[in-house]
């Protein structure tokens, strides 16, 4: 199972975030990741394996900002690799979406964003969220 956490602070949230994806350590996961907003600018990191690793990650490349998300993921669709961690982000790199569940269409859904020129980075479901996001921002 999934675990989700979101914070909107004061100081610095990926430390927050870390600390909260450890607290959901008992749900079992495949890999991590966290996003974070600094001055209008999503950033974000992700690792496979254990929170040990994204821990690692974050230590070598530290996140601003005081919004922020987390994630442990449960491999459903796509292999566990660094790329299908969540969270996933569309084209422009300003949509950023972390998710608990299936998209049942999401290979249609690929398809047609894919052909309206979108460019997917995972093998995950989950990823046609934010590129279809993007596609109705853009009107």
């Amino acid at each position: 199972m999934c675990g989700i956490l979101g914070i909107i602070g004061k100081a610095a949230v990926a430390p927050l975030l870390l600390d909260g994806l450890k607290r959901l350590e008992y749900r079992g996961y495949d890999s991590a990741g966290i996003a974070t907003l600094t001055n209008g600018h999503i950033a974000r990191r992700r690792a496979e394996g254990k929170l040990g690793n994204l821990e690692a990650l974050l230590a070598r490349e530290p996140l601003a900002g005081t919004i922020g998300i987390g994630h442990t993921r449960w491999a459903t669709h796509g292999k566990v690799t660094d790329a299908n961690a969540h969270p996933h982000v569309d084209c422009t790199g300003g949509v950023v979406v972390i998710h608990n569940g299936i998209v049942e269409n999401h290979q249609e859904l690929k398809q047609r964003l894919a052909a309206a020129g979108h460019a997917f980075a995972s093998e995950t479901d989950t990823e046609v969220i934010p590129h279809l996001l993007e596609q109705y921002l853009k009107g």
